[in-house]
C-alpha cells in the first residue's frame, strides 16, 4: 500500500551562533502536507502562481527572491490551498546549553523531531474514510547540500528504538517511517517550493530585519492552513522552542500577529485540510 499523505519541509534562518555578526536568532523549519491523492494540487498551485507572476516555466518560485507584492499573492495562494501546515521556530540565543546545538546538524535534527510529532498527530488524526493508503507519510526533505540523509534517517531511527522505552518522544511511528524519508531539490518536487515559502514567511514574522521591523502579514495570511486542535495552535501548528524563549515572543510588541494564534476558535474541534 502507498502512503496517505505526502509532507514537504524546508526551512529558513540558519543553525549559527555567531549572534550580530551574520547569524539569525531564529531557526524556523516548516512542513506543508497535502494527502496523497490530491498532492498534484501542490503542483498546480505553484504554476499557476508562476504563471500569474509571469516567471519563466519550470522554474523554482524561492520566497526570498520574490519582491513582497508576489510574495503575497503566493501566500494567498497557500492559504486557500488543500493542504496544513506545521511550523517550528527555535529561539536560538534562549537555548541553556548553546554549546550542544553548535554540534553539525544538532540543532536541525532536534527541529525536525518536533516537526516530524506535530506533522504525525495531524496525520494520526485526518486519515481520510475509506483511504487507500497505509496511513503513514511520504516525508521530502529539500536537499541540504553535504549533509546525510542516512545520519537523518539513522537519527529517526533511534528516536523510534528510544520511546519503546522511554517517555519523552511522541511520535506516531505508524505515520513516520524512517527508512522512507527522502530528499530532493525544489526543481524536483514542487511542493518543496510551497514548505520554502511557509517556512520563509514565519522567519520574516519572528526575525528583526536589519533595521529592526519584522513582518508579520504573511504569518496572519497563513492561520487558515496552520494545524489546531481544538482551536489551539500553539504546542500544534506552531512549535516555539525552548520554553525559556516563552518571555521572548510573548512579550515583544512587534510580534503581534501571535495574537491572532493565541485565541482559541470556537467551534474548531475538528478539522480537515480539504476545507
Amino acid at each position: 500500500m502507498s502512503a496517505s499523505f505526502v509532507v514537504y519541509v524546508d526551512e529558513s534562518g540558519d543553525e549559527g551562533f555567531s549572534f550580530g555578526q551574520g547569524s539569525s536568532d531564529w531557526f524556523v523549519l516548516s512542513a506543508a502536507v497535502t494527502r496523497k491523492p490530491e498532492d498534484l494540487d501542490t503542483v498546480k498551485l505553484v504554476d499557476t502562481v508562476r504563471a500569474h507572476l509571469k516567471k519563466p516555466d519550470k522554474k523554482p518560485l524561492h520566497f526570498r527572491d520574490l519582491r513582497h507584492e508576489h510574495r503575497l499573492v503566493f501566500v494567498d495562494a497557500i492559504s486557500q490551498a488543500a493542504l496544513k501546515t506545521v511550523t517550528v521556530l527555535a529561539h536560538k540565543p534562549s537555548l541553556k546549553e548553546p554549546e550542544k546545538f553548535q554540534e553539525r546538524y544538532r540543532l536541525y535534527f532536534y527541529s525536525v523531531r518536533y516537526l516530524l510529532e506535530r506533522v504525525s498527530w495531524f496525520c494520526r488524526d485526518h486519515r481520510p474514510p475509506h483511504d487507500t493508503g497505509d496511513g503513514s507519510a511520504e516525508i521530502v526533505f529539500s536537499n541540504r547540500s553535504g549533509m546525510s540523509y542516512a545520519d537523518l534517517r539513522n537519527y529517526m531511527a533511534k528516536l523510534k528504538r528510544q520511546s519503546k522505552v522511554q517517555d519523552g518522544v511522541s511520535i506516531e511511528w505508524a505515520v513516520i517511517n524512517p527508512d522512507e524519508i527522502t530528499a530532493y531539490t525544489a526543481g524536483k518536487r514542487m511542493g518543496l517550493q510551497v514548505a520554502d515559502a511557509v517556512a520563509s514567511s514565519f522567519f520574516y514574522a519572528v526575525q528583526p530585519s536589519q533595521y529592526g521591523y519584522i513582518e508579520g502579514r504573511y504569518a496572519r495570511m497563513l492561520k487558515p492552513v496552520v494545524y489546531h486542535r481544538g482551536g489551539r495552535y500553539p504546542g500544534y501548528g506552531l512549535k516555539f522552542w525552548p520554553r525559556e524563549a516563552d518571555a521572548t515572543w510573548q512579550n515583544d510588541k512587534r510580534l503581534d500577529w501571535l495574537e491572532d494564534y493565541m485565541k482559541i476558535d470556537a467551534g474548531s474541534g475538528t478539522q480537515d485540510p480539504t476545507h
